[in-house]
C-alpha cells in the first residue's frame, strides 16, 4: 500500500537538498511550493495556478522566483542529476540519452522562439526548442539537464537578446554542441564515464564532432544514423549504410542461414517490440585500442499491411572490441525512454505548461519540472523496490 507520509517526507527531503541553492529565505520557501503546485492534479501548471494553489493573491512571487530572485539555477540542475543518479543510476544498465523537444509559442519574444521543425507536433511551427540529456536504466528514466537551442536569428541580434535577458556570452550552438556540453558536465561530475552508454537520433549520430568527443573520452555509442550515411569498411571501401545492410544481412549459401538475428528491445505500447537486427563492422580509425565500430541495422520482423518493403533503421555504433550485438541492441532501445520523460514531465510536472519569455525564467522553470517529474521516476522506483521485496510479481512487472 503506498503510504503518502513518506511521499511527502521524500519531498521534503528534495526541498532540502537544494536549499543551499538559495541565499534567502522567501525564495528557498517558495521553491517548494512552486514543487509541490507542479506535483499538484492542476489542469495547467503556470504562474496564475501555482499561486492560486499556494493561496496567494498574485502570480508576482512566482514569476519572481523564476526571473530575477537570487538562486543559482544551474546549481539545482547539478543537484538534480546527483539526485537521479543516486536513485536511479545502475552501471550495468544506465544509458544517457540526448535529444529535443519543443514548446509551441505564440509571438516573437520568448527567448529562442522562431518557426522551426518540431517532433512535438510533427511540421514547422512557432516554437522554442529544448536539447534534453535523459538517464535511463532498468531502476527508472528522468530527465536530467537541458539546454535551450538559439537559431541564428536570435544570436545575430544581439538587443533581440538582451529584451529576453539572454547573457551577452551566449553564442550560437548547434544541438549536438547543446547536447556535448551537457554530456560533458556530466563527464566532469563523475557520472558519465568511460563505463556508461550514450545514443541519440541522427542529429547527433550523424555529427563528427558528437562521434569524436565521445571517442576520445571512451564512452561507448550507438547513434542513430541515415541509410544514406557513406560509412567506410576494413578493407577501405565506402558504401551507403542501406548497401551495407544488404551485405550483412544476405544469406549464406552454405549454410541457407541469414546475418539477421530476432531480438526484443522491452515492452512497449502495444507489447513486446521485437526486431531484426544484423551488425557489419566497420573500420576503427580514431577509435581507442581496442575498440571496434559496427553499422547496427534493425529490421522489421514484418511488413506493414499493404506495403511489400520491411522498414529499415540504422546505428553507427562503437565500444570494446568484445562487445556482443546483444549489448548494442539494448542500448539502441533505450533511446525512447526519453520520449517517456518527455511525455511524464508534461503530462504531470508541468514542463510545457510554462508563461514566461525571459532565457533565465525558462531554464528556472524547466530545472524545476524536471527535478518534479525526477521525483516522481524516484518514487515510482522506491514503491516498485518495495513491492518487490514483499514478493508482489505485479511490482516487478511493473518496472
Amino acid at each position: 500500500m503506498f503510504d503518502l507520509v513518506r511521499w511527502v517526507a521524500s519531498l521534503d527531503a528534495v526541498v532540502e537538498l537544494i536549499s543551499g541553492r538559495f541565499r534567502r529565505a522567501e525564495p528557498r520557501r517558495r521553491v517548494g511550493t512552486y514543487l509541490r503546485g507542479l506535483l499538484a492534479g492542476l489542469e495547467r501548471k503556470n504562474g496564475w495556478t501555482l499561486a492560486e494553489h499556494a493561496g496567494a493573491v498574485s502570480p508576482d512571487g512566482m514569476q519572481r522566483l523564476l526571473r530575477t530572485a537570487d538562486w543559482d539555477v544551474d546549481g539545482v540542475r547539478d543537484d538534480l542529476r546527483g539526485y537521479v543518479l543516486d536513485e536511479l543510476g545502475d552501471t550495468a544498465s544506465g544509458v544517457f540519452v540526448v535529444d529535443e523537444t519543443g514548446f509551441i509559442k505564440k509571438g516573437v519574444r520568448s527567448a529562442g522562439v522562431q518557426r522551426q521543425y518540431t517532433g512535438t507536433s510533427g511540421k514547422i511551427d512557432n516554437c522554442q526548442l529544448g536539447v534534453f540529456l535523459a538517464y535511463a536504466s532498468t531502476k527508472g528514466r528522468a530527465l536530467i539537464d537541458r539546454e535551450l537551442y538559439l537559431p541564428v536569428s536570435w544570436t545575430e541580434d544581439r538587443e533581440r537578446c538582451s529584451r529576453a535577458d539572454v547573457p551577452d556570452d551566449v553564442e550560437f550552438a548547434t544541438k549536438p554542441q547543446l547536447g556535448t556540453a551537457m554530456l560533458a558536465r556530466a563527464h566532469v561530475a563523475g557520472a558519465l564515464t568511460s563505463g556508461s552508454w550514450v545514443t541519440a537520433d541522427e542529429a547527433y549520430g550523424q555529427n563528427p564532432g558528437f562521434r569524436e568527443w565521445l571517442a576520445e573520452r571512451e564512452i561507448p555509442f550507438v547513434l542513430a544514423t541515415r541509410n544514406d550515411d557513406l560509412l567506410t569498411s576494413p578493407d577501405g571501401n565506402r558504401r551507403p549504410a542501406k548497401v551495407l545492410a544488404t551485405i550483412a544481412g544476405a544469406r549464406d549459401p552454405e549454410t541457407g542461414q541469414t546475418g539477421w538475428e530476432r531480438r526484443s528491445i522491452g515492452p512497449g505500447a502495444h507489447g513486446e517490440r521485437v526486431y531484426d537486427w544484423t551488425a557489419v563492422a566497420l573500420d576503427t580509425d580514431g577509435l581507442p585500442a581496442g575498440w571496434g565500430h559496427w553499422l547496427l541495422v534493425r529490421r522489421q520482423t514484418e511488413a506493414p499491411e499493404g506495403k511489400t518493403v520491411r522498414e529499415l533503421a540504422f546505428y553507427r555504433c562503437a565500444a570494446p572490441a568484445d562487445t556482443p550485438l546483444r549489448e548494442l541492441v539494448r542500448v539502441a532501445g533505450a533511446r525512447w525512454a526519453i520520449e517517456e520523460c518527455f511525455q511524464t514531465a508534461k503530462n504531470e510536472a508541468g514542463l510545457d505548461h510554462y508563461q514566461v519569455r525571459s532565457y533565465r525564467a525558462w531554464h528556472a522553470h524547466i530545472t524545476l519540472a524536471m527535478l518534479a517529474a525526477a521525483y516522481l521516476a524516484v518514487t515510482r522506483a522506491t514503491e516498485h523496490g518495495r513491492e518487490a521485496e514483499k514478493g508482489d510479481p505485479v511490482a516487478v512487472g511493473a518496472r
